[in-house]
């Protein structure tokens, strides 16, 4: 993926095996599948204008570059010690809820490392997982109850009050 750092990142214990479980499937399951699409397009003839041939090689690419983004994803991931979590402030494997300030609404995110919103965007326990990188991830990381964040979003600005941290 273009634009990515070399930098070493945060993610739950959760989202590291569900990106793993994702990279042993690709390398086994989805290979051979792939695998066998080239040979039945191979069958086909003549390989310049083989219109399945072209399509299986195109689905072999996707399927490599994943892959390999994939490993260099895991290889820089430190995955969270969810017991080691400390409640005091909002960060990576924590559940934060919020008031908004003008509306009255409330609000409970789980922030979860940016890589591992590939898959669903709602915990197994309902709760809306968003990034670190978000614009209220970013906002309410180190922050702790009670304090007020201002939340930069394309129509403007949300005022957000931290009311609860858990794990």
């Amino acid at each position: 993926m273009a634009g990515k750092k070399n930098d070493v990142r945060e993610m739950t214990r959760s989202g590291y095996e569900r990106l793993s479980e994702e990279l042993t499937n690709l390398r086994t399951v989805k290979r051979q599948e792939v695998a066998r699409q080239l040979e039945e397009a191979r069958a086909f003839g003549d390989l310049s204008e083989n219109a399945e041939y072209a399509a299986a090689k195109e689905e072999q690419a996707k399927l490599e570059d994943r892959i390999h983004d994939l490993e260099e994803t895991l290889s820089k991931v430190t995955v969270i010690d969810e017991d080691k979590l400390d409640t005091t402030r909002a960060g990576v494997g924590l559940k934060v809820t919020l008031k908004d300030l003008d509306s009255g609404k409330t609000y409970t995110y789980e922030i979860v490392g940016s890589e591992e919103l590939s898959g669903a965007a709602v915990s197994a326990s309902g709760v809306q997982r968003i990034s670190q990188r978000s614009p209220v991830g970013q906002s309410v990381i180190g922050h702790i109850i009670g304090d007020e964040v201002n939340v930069k979003i394309p129509r403007g600005v949300r005022k957000l009050r931290i009311t609860d941290i858990t794990k």
